[in-house]
């Protein structure tokens, strides 16, 4: 990554992105004109750190520059000069030491997405404000029976999120397996999106679309446009997918390749499941084994409706449609060819997390998220039971160790997908349908006028956290409630 002069700063601060993303933390470039996306480049993984002996000790330096996003250099925002940063790796037990380098020019901070670890401290604690120029070491303990999966790292400074991760801040964890599952070939496939002007920029987003919940025009997968791998017949893949985008909801399809899920954000399935169709809200990930046949197969995201409020905002105005419907976009295209490979071992019956159905239930809460318009009219109002977050209260006091039944109401026309840090929650029952399968999500979608009833256990950690909405704009403008187990 190429550094940018403080006479560069000073020169184009007032332009393109100024005030938001990359232009707030301080990079503008003047750069060509903006060019086509380059398609089809070969698939590159990112950059890879393990633990060894029990620790893994990083730096992340979150930083300005030019990237090369989409086959283009662009001005956006990366940990250690990529988009997306490096991936972590680690085994349960372990302890993962981050320190955090903020140089950019504006605040910033650090939350590793799904990580059962301590919110207190030094831990993953988001009200931690790291400010231009300094370093924040995080310190984050693995419990032994930290479930494996995928997971991932961004920053989590409120009012800023969005447009930090927008720019290219983010990157993937992966917690190993105890008990190893064969694959061929191992992919971390990190999909984003964004929005370049017409100077290479990350381009600035107007209020109505924040309102929205912002969707880029470029989908990229880890930050590539439409790569390409190869692959032989027989050969089974393991995929780890995360969904980096802010807002956008990503229905995926691989057609005529075998897909397998073994399981969503840390939920495990006890045998991996066979599907056509994977559905990832904002922030869910995806682990997946994909079992190769002969032939050309096209990764795409296909429209997902999630809903608008556009008729609250303009009356009349019906929902937006998107701009195709029947193809999708293709994000990576995988080419299988030459001689059949000898067949793996079966998958391995995996550990799943406990069921709380049975469990006793200490309290039962009501977690209400809605929008409507504020006074005046022209903007909106993103609120959690009436109130919009205020980092100095407290919204949720749980005893530790308790086990909690919440029902998650959507009030509004659009879905909102639900994360809380720290502790996991198991789907008991949506829309009134009773879930009788075990299944663990740390964001779970509430559809537009509708409920979902989750169980959590809040064991092994006390201390303050939060919960939100992970459409992040929304989150940003204060559809966020602070939690404090105690």
């Amino acid at each position: 990554m190429r550094a940018i002069s403080r006479r560069q700063v000073l020169f184009l601060g007032g332009f393109g992105v100024a005030g938001t993303a990359a232009g707030g933390a301080g990079l503008v470039w003047a750069l060509t004109s903006r060019q086509n996306p380059v398609t089809g480049r070969e698939l590159t993984q990112p950059p890879e750190e393990r633990s060894a002996n029990g620790q893994l000790q990083v730096r992340l330096e979150a930083a300005p520059g030019k990237i090369v996003l989409a086959g283009q250099q662009v001005a956006a925002l990366g940990y250690n000069g990529g988009i997306p940063g490096p991936t972590l790796r680690v085994q349960p037990g372990d302890v993962l030491r981050i320190g955090l380098v903020n140089n950019l020019a504006q605040a910033t901070n650090l939350h590793v997405h799904g990580l059962h670890v301590s919110p207190e401290g030094n831990g993953d604690n988001v009200f931690v404000s790291v400010d231009p120029g300094e370093t924040f070491d995080y310190e984050y303990k693995l419990p032994v029976d930290h479930p494996s999966g995928v997971y991932w790292y961004h920053p989590h400074h409120h009012g800023m999120v969005a447009d930090q991760i927008f720019a290219g801040l983010f990157g993937a964890i992966i917690v190993e397996d105890l008990a190893p599952i064969e694959s061929s070939v191992e992919r971390v496939l990190v999909i984003s999106d964004t929005t370049l002007d017409g100077l290479g920029n990350i381009a600035a987003i107007p209020e109505m679309e924040r309102m929205m919940g912002r969707e880029g025009d470029l989908i990229l997968v880890n930050g590539q446009s439409n790569p390409q791998f190869s692959a032989r017949p027989g050969q089974r893949e393991r995929w780890r997918i995360i969904n980096a985008c802010v807002a956008r909801y990503l229905r995926l399809r691989l057609d005529g390749q075998q897909l397998q899920l073994i399981g969503v954000d840390s939920g495990r399935f006890p045998t991996p499941k066979t599907l056509a169709e994977l559905l990832l809200t904002p922030g869910n990930r995806a682990d997946l084994l994909v079992t190769t046949a002969t032939g050309g197969s096209v990764l795409r995201a296909f429209y997902q409706d999630r809903g608008t409020m556009e008729r609250m905002i303009r009356p009349g105005r019906g929902t937006r449609s998107p701009a195709d419907q029947s193809d999708g976009t293709a994000l990576a295209t995988l080419h299988v060819s030459g001689e059949p490979v000898a067949s793996l071992p079966s998958v391995p019956t995996q550990n799943v997390p406990g069921d709380l159905r049975a469990a006793p239930v200490a309290a039962r809460r009501q977690i209400i998220l809605a929008t409507g318009m504020n006074m005046g009219g022209g903007s909106m109002s993103f609120t959690i039971n009436g109130k919009n977050f205020d980092k100095t209260r407290t919204d949720t006091t749980v005893s530790a160790g308790d086990v909690e039944e919440w029902t998650l109401t959507n009030a509004g026309p659009m879905d909102h997908p639900f994360h809380l840090h720290i502790w996991p929650m198991q789907i008991i029952e949506e829309n009134g349908h009773d879930n009788d399968q075990v299944i663990w999500q740390d964001v779970v979608n509430v559809p537009a006028n509708g409920h979902v009833k989750v169980r959590i256990a809040f064991k092994d950690f006390s201390g303050r956290s939060v919960y939100h909405c992970h459409i992040l704009d929304h989150e940003d403008l204060g559809m966020m409630g602070a939690i404090e187990v105690r």
